[in-house]
């Protein structure tokens, strides 16, 4: 992908490739005793290995923004001594220049870890080179379906000491979601939508994490193509493709990172005869929201709700 932007569309990508063919694979989060804190315990995420935890982790260096997230949604904040440098929530978490797409095991190790956190660890080289010192890796690639989500925060509340929590935010999470698909209208015909990565025109299809998000909502999406599957499901797109499916909405995911709005959209060529420009459907998404597959897809999700009760509402009048 040539956008060098790490912090959405490569992280993206990265993520898809290292979850490649385990998708539909189906393992659990962990196991451990009857009690939340017991340990040690076994976890393990699809598509990466088994970790063993002896102990309670005290002093965890996540590199994932996800896991950062999901960390703090679960209650392990007070365990958290570095996070990687964009992880950006919440605000107090302890950012560093770590980084998660280039791990130096020196710098982590700096913070005396005995829990490290990735989205991906190619050849295992990170949980090598940490090994000797008695640091765990724990790896979390990135999440395919709502399911898989859901999983990894069971997952992180075992690995931390906090089941119940995990157990709990994965339950609360999944019923939000329903509630709020459940009390979205349904429009006549379905609404088709363009989901935008970066301005270059990459897209997401529907069998990403992202995609299956859309899906809940009946929409129809316009990158889907002949095959949903091709460029593992992040396609780019070209301008005249957009033009001619001429979406009902355009969900923008590069405000913060591009500085994309409906302003600069309308002001594409050609763009200002779209449907969803011309109807005010252009929807302006946090890029950190709309790619994670944290907690926060909730609110996520409260986004596209509104968008189409707004479609719904402007087609019957």
């Amino acid at each position: 992908m040539p956008h060098p932007r790490p912090t959405l569309a490569t992280l993206l990508l990265l993520g898809v490739l290292a979850l490649a063919g385990c998708a539909d694979r189906e393992e659990p989060a962990g196991t451990e005793g009857d009690d939340s804190g017991a340990f040690p315990v076994e976890v393990q995420a699809e598509g990466a290995p088994a970790v063993t935890l002896e102990t309670r982790p005290e002093r965890i260096v996540s590199l994932s923004p996800v896991a950062t997230e999901t960390l703090y949604a679960v209650g392990a904040g007070a365990q958290v001594v570095a996070v990687d440098a964009v992880s950006n929530h919440p605000e107090q978490a302890p950012t560093t220049e770590l980084s998660g797409l280039n791990p130096d095991p020196e710098a982590i190790l700096a913070h005396q870890p005995d829990l490290v956190v990735v989205n991906a660890d190619l050849e295992n080289k990170l949980a090598d080179a940490l090994a000797p010192t008695g640091t765990k890796t724990l790896v979390l690639p990135a999440a395919a379906t709502l399911d898989a989500a859901y999983r990894q925060f069971e997952l992180l509340g075992t690995a931390t000491g906090h089941r119940a929590e995990g157990e709990d935010l994965a339950r609360r999470t999944r019923e939000d979601l329903a509630k709020i698909v459940a009390d979205t209208p349904e429009p006549e015909q379905p609404l088709t939508y363009y989901h935008e990565v970066d301005e270059t025109f990459y897209s997401v299809t529907s069998t990403t994490f992202i995609g299956q998000v859309y899906d809940r909502f009946g929409l129809t999406n316009i990158a889907d193509g002949d095959d949903p599957n091709a460029a593992g499901g992040y396609p780019q797109l070209s301008a005249e493709t957009i033009l001619r499916a001429d979406p009902d909405l355009i969900f923008l995911a590069d405000t913060v990172c591009c500085g994309q709005n409906a302003e600069t959209v309308a002001q594409r060529p050609g763009w200002d005869t779209l449907t969803a420009v011309r109807e005010g459907r252009v929807v302006e998404l946090n890029d950190d929201i709309a790619s994670r597959w944290s907690p926060r897809v909730v609110d996520f999700a409260r986004a596209v709700s509104e968008a189409v009760t707004t479609a719904v509402a402007g087609t019957s009048e």
